[in-house]
């Protein structure tokens, strides 16, 4: 087995796995602006759907899972499917500490209306006090260092549970800044989620979101890559989302599925997009992890959780061959160099267990592996269309244009 390297900052993981240093001068400046945006909380909460993922998994009592943890929602909600092992990688420092609280309160708030009111509503005043008593000392020194230091404001960031951590973080500013342009046209957002059916939902997406799209303002805001930092898209990954198209018409696909293609009532991604939170009612709709009925094995599971502050090829090059079976890679493939790829599959086919399931989205349609990845290792992997086209299809968040799913061929 490899030695383990040294522990590298979290900005020095980023800017890793970011910038193109071969790329010109112009794309490189690009994607260090980028990188020092993705250095603070990105996602509070992940954007893809944990149901597709556990359906195209086929996670099981056997199941070692190796993800991304991003906002730590999807990893939570995988133990309802009770694996063996998941391991929660990610290079962002904020994101490690927002998984370790999120865990701590699982654990520690026994009653679910408390739960609820800290990680579900999340802007509650009186959620200061739920941290630092029945929160904070459970928690490792580095994530008390975090919550409890200073926003580039000055604000501790804790706070950020009494304001509604949902409209915080690099994406939840980004949709806040959405909504501020969608009221200049004279449009609230929150229409769509009063709809009562999908036939409603349409109507209203038709009237007074999709010409949105074709105002000038718009089209030239999102003509422009930095535009779409706030949605965590670095700007190697522009253009494989514009695909050749005018980007303000991708967005307004993408914007359409979710708007029109699942029941508002059964979709808290469009809740976090159209209302900037999940629903209050009894019957919203929330992450399996958050449902109530769910709350217990979850709780009872947990310390089959790790959380790792690394990359993820090197995780993978420290783990023993043959040791892992399930692997989320969120879109994170996007971002790397083919030299970069061929490590990752390397390490991934390494230590596959026979029967291994590999799932991750792409911002274009296709999968972005072959001809960039050698044939000599994707060559042991059976790409599974209809999987994918269905788990793309079933994805309620709706902003990738695939989901993929790869098994090892026996």
């Amino acid at each position: 087995m490899p030695k383990p390297a040294s522990n590298p900052t979290g900005s020095k993981l980023i800017d890793g796995a970011v910038v193109r240093h071969e790329s010109p001068r112009g794309a490189r400046l690009l994607d260090k602006a980028f990188a020092m945006a993705f250095k603070g909380l990105v996602y509070a909460q992940i954007w893809e759907d944990p149901v597709a993922d556990m359906a195209a998994l086929e996670i099981g009592p056997e199941s070692r899972v190796i993800t991304i943890a991003s906002g730590g929602c999807n990893a939570l909600s995988y133990l309802t499917a009770d694996p063996a092992a998941i391991t929660c990688v990610d290079l962002n420092t904020a994101h490690i500490a927002l998984n370790k609280l999120k865990h701590a309160a699982v654990r520690h708030l026994s009653h679910y209306a408390d739960l609820r009111r800290f990680i579900a509503e999340a802007d509650h005043p009186g959620n200061l006090e739920i941290y630092r008593d029945r929160l904070a000392p459970h928690l490792d020194e580095a994530t008390r260092r975090y919550w409890e230091g200073r926003d580039l404001v000055g604000r501790r960031r804790i706070k950020a549970f009494t304001r509604g951590i949902y409209r915080q973080g690099l994406l939840g500013n980004f949709i806040g800044l959405a909504h501020r342009l969608a009221r200049l046209y004279k449009i609230d957002p929150g229409e769509i989620l009063g709809a009562g059916s999908l036939e409603d939902q349409r109507r209203v997406f038709d009237e007074r979101f999709a010409p949105i799209f074709e105002r000038k303002l718009v089209r030239w805001l999102t003509n422009h890559p930095a535009s779409l930092f706030g949605l965590g898209i670095p700007p190697a990954q522009y253009d494989a989302l514009a695909g050749g198209h005018r980007m303000a018409d991708v967005l307004r696909a993408r914007l359409e599925k979710l708007a029109c293609h699942f029941p508002v009532n059964d979709n808290y991604f469009a809740w976090q997009a159209f209302g900037r939170g999940y629903g209050r009612g009894a019957a919203a709709p929330l992450p399996p992890y958050l449902q109530a009925g769910n709350l217990p094995l979850v709780r009872a599971r947990l310390d089959r959780l790790e959380v790792r502050h690394a990359n993820f090829t090197q995780v993978l090059a420290e783990s023993a061959e043959a040791s892992l079976d399930r692997y989320i890679l969120l879109d994170a493939q996007d971002w790397m160099t083919d030299a970069q790829l061929t490590e990752l599959w390397s390490q991934i086919t390494r230590t596959a267990r026979p029967g291994a399931r590999v799932l991750f989205r792409t911002a274009a349609e296709p999968s972005l592996l072959p001809g960039r990845v050698p044939a000599a290792i994707l060559d042991r992997w059976d790409y599974r269309t209809a999987e994918s086209h269905a788990a793309t299809k079933a994805d309620r968040s709706s902003i990738y244009g695939g989901v993929h799913l790869y098994v090892l061929k026996d």
